[in-house]
């Protein structure tokens, strides 16, 4: 009985307990500024982990979504560069920038189901790859000097909220939408659980393991595009470990890293836990290495709980 509760709101009382901790260890956690910072400095990484949940959900993995934010970054900001008698610069860019992380993901989906070199090998070849394109593309120097209203988009508010703070919420619920209320859906579960009966019963396998690293490509272009708005700049080091944060993201949230079994709501609540971990940690003056130890030893606490929930 204690086993089960704990494996279905195990990670939402984990939450909530931190919480009420850093709301008694400091009077500024708990106001609403600080609430949305939260929300804020989670969007980036939180928008990936909803793409990345999909991919997991099916047995894989993508280490490329921190090179790809960087290159997205620099492809969206060169597109901005075109001179200003062009008006669609912004939707341009915006465009080029998702484009371009939805090819990143059908590139790997066609080596992963063409010729079934494992997730892990070929997102780390396109990790190396999209690094080395966003310093040659630039010479390792940022792009700066962007249109008028570009850091609008992740520095602006809407009502007082972080507009990444509404693209997050905006994305998630249509994620979970995807995984629990459409065929999509029951697929990407269906593929994860045992790939070669989904096939045998009729599912499309290849192409539902290119539409999610596809899908996922998309959201980190998203997220590139948000976090070139937030420095008002193209950097070609951008994105630096976030492939780890957003991994960590999933894990604790719940999903298997194994496959079949996960959800979108936990991904939230891990994005959420750990970003509340590390802003309670800041609140209290911890250092950022001590943070580091902290946020590593709760995945490894999160993966033994995976492995017992096996047992």
């Amino acid at each position: 009985m204690i086993a089960k509760f704990m494996s279905n709101y195990g990670l939402a009382l984990a939450l909530l307990l931190e919480v009420v901790l850093f709301a008694i260890l400091s009077p500024f956690f708990l106001t609403a500024e600080n609430l949305l910072n939260v929300t804020l400095q989670i969007s980036i990484t939180a928008i990936i982990a909803a793409g990345m949940t999909f991919v997991i959900l099916t047995g894989g993995i993508d280490l490329s979504v921190g090179s790809l934010v960087a290159v997205v970054g620099i492809v969206a900001t060169i597109v901005l560069k075109i001179p200003d008698a062009f008006p669609l610069a912004i939707v341009a860019a915006l465009a080029a920038g998702i484009a371009f992380g939805a090819f990143s993901g059908a590139i790997a989906g066609f080596f992963i189901t063409r010729f079934r070199v494992t997730p892990f090998i070929v997102t780390l070849a396109l990790m190396t790859i999209w690094r080395g394109a966003a310093f040659a593309l630039t010479d390792g120097r940022p792009v700066w000097e962007l249109p008028e209203g570009f850091s609008t988009l992740a520095n602006g508010r809407v009502f007082g909220i972080p507009i990444p703070t509404l693209c997050t919420a905006a994305i998630f619920l249509l994620a979970h939408i995807a995984l629990t209320r459409t065929v999509f859906g029951r697929y990407v579960l269906a593929v994860g659980g045992n790939a070669e009966a989904a096939r045998l019963a009729g599912i499309n396998t290849k192409r539902i393991f290119t539409s999610v690293y596809v899908l996922c490509g998309a959201l980190a272009g998203v997220s590139g595009i948000l976090l070139a708005s937030r420095v008002n700049s193209g950097q070609p080091n951008a994105g630096m470990m976030y492939e780890l944060d957003v991994i960590a993201a999933v894990v604790v949230g719940g999903t298997s890293l194994s496959g079949g079994r996960g959800s979108i709501v936990g991904t939230l609540l891990g994005s959420l836990l750990i970003g509340i971990l590390r802003n309670g940690l800041n609140l209290q003056n911890v250092d950022s290495y001590v943070q580091q130890i902290v946020v590593g030893a709760v995945i490894l606490l999160a993966v033994m709980l995976d492995q017992y929930k096996k047992k």
